[in-house]
């Protein structure tokens, strides 16, 4: 994860919440009263996105003193210590939410990336994201899923070639069909990228890896469907999974010999994290 990225969600973020002021920890809290909070793990969980909440104390007071626990990727437990923030009472407070957001969001796609990760284990198939994130937070939602075992897929629109359905019912209206999008998008795109197409039948899929495509995704298929699938592109063609894929069922999904499986929900639907900070009495 670059600094810059961090750096901007965390201004944007801090822009939002104080635009006007913290006007209860003003009115309340002496600018030169010191103290210490404690950011502490309210459940089981895999951590990430340190930096950032370190990022956020950090932006709003310098004089701050963050002092790490345990790193990204650690295993958190009931009362975990995460870290603890020295300083000015008022500064600690106003950066409280902000920070929290960040750990709780991150943490909570690290976790359920692990857990999908775990329930393919000593398969082939590797659990992928996608660009279903919520706007501003892509680059961090990624890196939690990294963090969590996981692997990114595209992350903008500019660093992979994905043919889904509308690209192709644009192009039909156009009299091109599947192997002629295929072969046009491999004479447009940069040399450095594969072509991704989206199929909705183990026929498509059989078709575009005729046709050249590098990497074949099947649509909301029935397992059978998949391997169906998985059998007529013979190994000419990476074949990725994607919808409909919950817990229950991933393992079935890697079992029919998929190499990739995306999962918009590790972005879109985690859970946050339970983490809490506490002032020191």
């Amino acid at each position: 994860m670059e600094r810059y990225q961090t750096t901007e969600a965390v201004q944007r973020a801090l822009r939002e919440d104080l635009s006007l002021g913290d006007v209860t920890t003003t009115g309340l809290i002496p600018r030169d009263l010191t103290g210490r909070g404690m950011i502490i793990a309210n459940e089981e969980g895999l951590l990430a996105g340190i930096d950032v909440a370190r990022e956020v104390f950090c932006r709003i007071d310098p004089a701050l003193t963050f002092q790490c626990q345990v790193s990204d990727g650690a295993r958190l437990t009931l009362k975990t210590v995460i870290a603890s923030i020295e300083g000015r009472l008022c500064s600690i407070l106003s950066g409280e939410r902000v920070a929290l957001n960040f750990l709780q969001h991150l943490s909570g796609i690290a976790t359920l990336t692990a857990r999908y990760v775990t329930a393919v284990a000593d398969t082939k198939a590797r659990i992928l994201d996608t660009r279903k994130t919520i706007p501003g937070l892509r680059y961090l939602a990624k890196y939690a899923v990294i963090i969590g075992g996981g692997k990114n897929h595209r992350k903008c629109l500019g660093d992979g070639v994905l043919i889904k359905e509308n690209h192709i019912t644009a192009c039909n209206k156009a009299g091109m069909d599947l192997p002629a999008i295929i072969k046009q998008m491999k004479s447009k795109a940069p040399h450095t990228l594969q072509v991704e197409i989206e199929v909705r039948t183990s026929a498509e899929a059989g078709k575009a890896a005729e046709a050249g495509a590098d990497i074949i995704l099947l649509d909301n298929m029935s397992l059978e469907e998949m391997e169906k699938a998985v059998s007529l592109v013979a190994g000419r063609a990476l074949v990725e999974a994607s919808g409909g894929i919950i817990l229950e069922n991933v393992r079935a999904v890697a079992a029919t010999g998929v190499d990739l499986i995306s999962i918009g929900a590790l972005t879109h639907s985690a859970k946050a994290l339970d983490i809490s900070l506490e002032i020191m009495s």
